[in-house]
Order: structure tokens, then sequence, then C-alpha cells
């Protein structure tokens, strides 16, 4: 199992083997309440770093989830159209969003580790 890596938009990404798996954060999911709906992209969708990837609709407000990473729309948790509160429950692993095939490794070290991650939500 690979390190997570984390934006500052307050998504995860995780990394085997060339394919990126996204989701959102504990943080973040806390910050947005029950989640009641997820608009996920289409498998396929080419990416850049930035793009807004998917929607995550909760009780209190609707937050864009961008591409932490430049690819190709692998596939994507088709689960969390029957149940979307698997992000609350599991935000970090269950609740993953969808998977992405890169195109640019590089990209990886634009992202914080797991320290820098916590040393920057503590500061909000």
């Amino acid at each position: 199992m690979s390190e997570m890596m984390f934006t500052e938009d307050h998504e995860w990404v995780r990394v085997e083997g060339g394919i990126a798996r996204v989701g959102i954060t504990e943080y973040a999911q806390d910050q947005l309440g029950d989640i009641v709906f997820i608009e996920l992209p289409e498998s396929g969708k080419e990416l850049a770093q930035g793009d807004d990837a998917a929607v995550v609709e909760s009780v209190k407000a609707a937050s864009d989830i961008y591409a932490p990473l430049s690819g190709e729309i692998e596939d994507v948790n088709e689960a969390l159209d029957a149940d979307p509160s698997v992000v609350n429950q599991d935000a970090e692993g269950e609740g993953w969003l969808f998977t992405l095939t890169l195109s640019d490794t590089g990209e990886l070290e634009n992202l914080m580790d797991a320290d820098a991650y916590k040393a920057f939500v503590a500061k909000l």
C-alpha cells in the first residue's frame, strides 16, 4: 500500500502502479457534514491537475473536487450513487471517489505527505 498524499483542497491520493485513487479527507467530510449527493466524473475523461473533477453535495454546501493530478478517469466508485454517506463513514477508505491513470507522475511533488497535511490543517 502506497503512502497517502494530500492537496490544499483536502483531496487525498494513493498511487499504485501508475493509478491514483482519489477521495476527500476526513477533515473535508467533517467540514461538509452529511453528504447527500456526489456527482462523479465520466470514465475516460481527461483531466489536468487542478481541473474540476467531481462535486460533493452535503446538507450544508456543494463543494467542487479538483483533480489532484493529471490523467484519465479510470474508474468511479459507483457505490456512492446508492449511498453517498459512505464518504462520511470512511472518507479515506471505502469512500474513495475515482481513480486516475496518471499522465505525469512528476506532479506528485506538488502534493503534501501526511505530516505536512496535518500541519496545514492545524493552521486552518
